[in-house]
């Protein structure tokens, strides 16, 4: 029976964005305290055991969350021409680490932006 090990690391940025053509108050310059789950499936364990070491996640998602943190997202290259909203958010984290951490035994299954503790969204990619 083939295995599988989700690992999940969990941190957190501070920023500010704005909503273009947004027909509400998330059109005017607000901040969030962001959290993000990122959840990375390993098929196999390696030579010490592990799937991913745990300090690999939080280093790559930590170097994409500092490109982020105390800014204005508005002004960021990736959210120039698209909205910074979370699901564009999750998308920026989840592309960033697969070309970081993928492998033929480790993916990134998913990624998770809260922007509330009470609504976030899930983000992820079929794999072929």
């Amino acid at each position: 029976m083939p295995s599988e090990y989700t690992l999940r690391v969990v941190l957190d940025f501070a920023s500010a964005h704005s909503l273009r053509h947004y027909p509400g108050d998330c059109s005017r310059l607000h901040g969030h305290n962001w959290k993000v789950e990122v959840e990375v499936t390993a098929n196999a364990l390696d030579e010490v055991g592990m799937g991913l070491d745990f300090k690999t996640i939080r280093a790559a998602s930590k170097t994409l969350a500092d490109e982020l943190d105390h800014r204005n997202l508005n002004d960021l290259a990736p959210f120039r021409e698209i909205n910074p909203t979370a699901e564009n958010i999750a998308q920026f984290f989840y592309r960033g680490l697969t070309a970081k951490l993928n492998n033929d035994r480790v993916h990134v299954s998913a990624v998770t932006i809260w922007e509330t503790e009470r609504a976030c969204v899930k983000y992820t990619e079929t794999r072929s």
